[in-house]
């Protein structure tokens, strides 16, 4: 596992705030979801890495053989290292909750995280997740809150798979929501509002 930090940009907040990690999609970059990080949580910093992976040129977090078919042994390497990178922003700065943010690739690093480091985020949003897989848990998430968000008609997120998730993420103890829309793949504005909802409304870490 390479220990080379991310690139990526931080956005500084206000003392005894929250930090908020959010990460992108295939093909973005760390400058996709800063201004959203920004608009949801006013006051807080947020640090937004780019996938080390390159897919045709798309940048990603972690390799994938196909549409839906994870490179697996590389998806634990990139939660690890993942995992490593927001640990040492966390020592680094001491915030007062940790939270994420991710859309589809993003989402799905996030989750992986998530099921590794169970206590390590207060709280996540996951924007179009595909876990196509039976997750592990390492413990339990009963100090997590998750928020999903998803469209019923998403060709690349399956709702049948959402609603898995949801099912696994329950059974793991976690507080657990799903915010649909009629649409697809795309983010609407109701999943916004959703997150706003949520983040703001989110505990100080150790409450």
């Amino acid at each position: 596992m390479s220990n080379d930090p991310y690139i990526h940009r931080t956005l500084p907040g206000s003392a005894g705030t929250p930090m908020l990690f959010v990460f992108h999609g295939t093909g973005g970059d760390e400058q996709q979801l800063l201004s959203l990080g920004r608009e949801l949580l006013p006051t807080a910093t947020i640090v937004s890495p780019r996938g080390d992976v390159s897919e045709l040129g798309a940048a990603r977090f972690f390799r994938r053989t196909g549409e839906g078919v994870y490179d697996m042994d590389d998806l634990a390497r990139a939660t690890a290292k993942m995992a490593g990178f927001i640990l040492e922003q966390v020592d680094a700065a001491k915030p007062s909750a940790v939270l994420g943010l991710g859309y589809s690739n993003g989402a799905n690093i996030l989750a992986s995280v998530v099921f590794t480091q169970p206590k390590l985020f207060n709280g996540v949003v996951l924007m179009h997740p595909l876990i196509p897989f039976e997750p592990k848990v390492s413990g339990d998430l009963m100090e997590c809150r998750i928020l999903i968000t998803a469209g019923r008609r998403d060709p690349i997120c399956p709702p049948n798979l959402t609603n898995r998730l949801d099912a696994y993420l329950r059974a793991a103890g976690a507080d657990a929501t799903v915010e649909w829309h009629e649409g697809g793949h795309e983010v609407r504005p109701n999943e916004i509002e959703a997150a706003k909802r949520f983040l703001s409304l989110e505990p100080v870490k150790g409450a």
